[in-house]
């Protein structure tokens, strides 16, 4: 155990076992910490004052990843750098390695971890700021208000899902391995998150996150990612989306298209096109999602921009299919 500055008690647990105890220990008191990149910013901020941080960095059971395993298994404390860097993952999992290596700067990548940036919290222009700030506005509704800045009116938080590997592991129909004291379940992705800017995942306080699972069928999909942001590094995204699908023969016979930073958690574009690959089909593909993407003004970006930014995504992740090699 050890005391920061009197302000909160850092647990290194050993052991998932050990962590779930402490959980249990300190109840509500306590949160969460893998690599520190989103949890330790935020409390900086003001918007998290938790007395105990536990840390998960000493748990090596929580580092682990079986490429060989159905489905693939990848613990929960990888590494954003190592998923972006191993050769197989590249190979076989193209997308989420291009995912990983959009992730912030190098520095956050060896800090930050898979799990993590699943777990992501919400971001918004309103509540990623300092407490000075956040007070002369008079709060939000994610954080001591009452009133949503970005929607008029609205009584439900808008605070966008701006974790870059989760459209992907969407789109590649993944699953996560949650532990708690009360045992183990698996729930998909998708399910995991909620409508709902303010807590937009479904842990409950005393839930650890373990390992991230993908299908093994995933790794014979095509499979692309996109991500819009000022700058060609460090910045959140504006807009970013996965593109995975099934060919044969130059027909595809089911396509993922999975969008994220525009709402409290990822959105699946309904009704995807299916047949002959061609310009005709990529262009369906660019305009179902054009009609069903409408970005808030929650993320930085002019929203008209980041919407006419859509179908152009979609054409480069088709693009970036079509022109990658095996080995990335």
């Amino acid at each position: 155990m050890l005391r920061i500055a009197d302000t909160f008690i850092v647990e290194n647990p050993k052991t998932v076992a050990e962590a779930l105890g402490l959980l249990n220990r300190y109840g509500a008191s306590a949160r969460i910490m893998a690599g520190g990149t989103d949890i330790l910013p935020n409390i900086k901020h003001g918007l998290h004052a938790p007395e105990v941080l536990i840390s998960l960095k000493a748990i090596s059971e929580l580092n682990t990843m079986d490429l060989d395993a159905d489905p693939v298994s990848i613990g929960a404390l990888t590494s954003i750098h190592q998923i972006a860097m191993h050769p197989e993952i590249r190979r076989q999992l193209p997308a989420l390695a291009k995912a990983a290596r959009e992730v912030a700067g190098p520095q956050l990548r060896r800090m930050g971890t898979l799990g993590g940036n699943v777990c992501l919290d919400t971001r918004c222009v309103y509540i990623n700021q300092t407490h000075f700030w956040r007070e002369a506005l008079g709060f939000c509704i994610k954080k001591d208000g009452t009133a949503c800045h970005v929607v008029e009116t609205g009584k439900r938080c808008v605070a966008a899902a701006s974790n870059d590997t989760a459209p992907v592991l969407i789109a590649l129909g993944a699953s996560i391995v949650i532990e708690s004291p009360q045992g183990e379940r698996t729930v998909r992705l998708e399910d995991f998150y909620i409508n709902d800017g303010v807590k937009n995942q479904g842990l409950a306080s005393d839930d650890i996150v373990t390992q991230i699972l993908i299908p093994r069928t995933a790794l014979g999909r095509r499979q692309g990612f996109e991500k819009l942001r000022v700058r060609g590094a460090i910045d959140f995204p504006m807009l970013n989306m996965a593109l995975a699908f099934d060919e044969d023969a130059g027909v595809i016979s089911h396509m993922d298209l999975v969008f994220s930073a525009v709402a409290a958690r990822p959105r699946r574009i309904k009704k995807t096109p299916v047949g002959p690959l061609d310009n005709a089909l990529i262009e369906a593909a660019a305009q179902a999602a054009f009609k069903q993407i409408r970005p808030l003004t929650s993320i930085n970006g002019d929203v008209v921009w980041r919407r006419e930014m859509v179908p152009v995504l979609v054409r480069r992740a088709f693009e970036q299919i079509a022109g990658r090699s095996d080995t990335p």
